[in-house]
């Protein structure tokens, strides 16, 4: 069964930065896309950004230049660098994948736990 993990999340200085981990268990087929959101107190979540196959990572405005998706294979982890934290990056960030769970056949929206990124002024 596919299941994904978030990690490195933490309390940073605006300025600082952190590198969060999305390690996934299970096989996933046919990915659709990979992404990161986030979600911070009072407000929806929102993508801050999708890498499909083929294409460019598409990153929402606010983190354009200051985030990298990257991801390592063979740890079957995605990561996402963030620089230049500022205190409206402060969030609940969580990793996403659409794909074919290899165990179902399945379809699905696979989510992390989600992780705690706070950026203090």
């Amino acid at each position: 069964q596919v299941r994904l993990v978030d990690s490195g999340g933490g309390l940073v200085q605006a300025g600082g930065s952190l590198n969060l981990s999305c390690s996934a268990s299970g096989t996933i087929f046919g990915i659709k896309s990979v992404g990161w959101f986030r979600e911070a107190p009072g407000k929806q979540r929102e993508m801050v950004v999708i890498k499909k196959p083929g294409l460019s990572p598409n990153y929402t405005d606010a983190v354009n230049g200051r985030f990298t998706i990257s991801r390592e294979v063979a740890r079957n982890t995605r990561y996402l660098q963030m620089n230049n934290l500022k205190p409206e990056d402060t969030a609940v960030y969580y990793c996403n994948i659409d794909g074919v769970d290899g165990a179902t056949m399945t379809f699905n929206s696979f989510w992390g736990q989600g992780t705690q990124v706070t950026v203090s002024s």
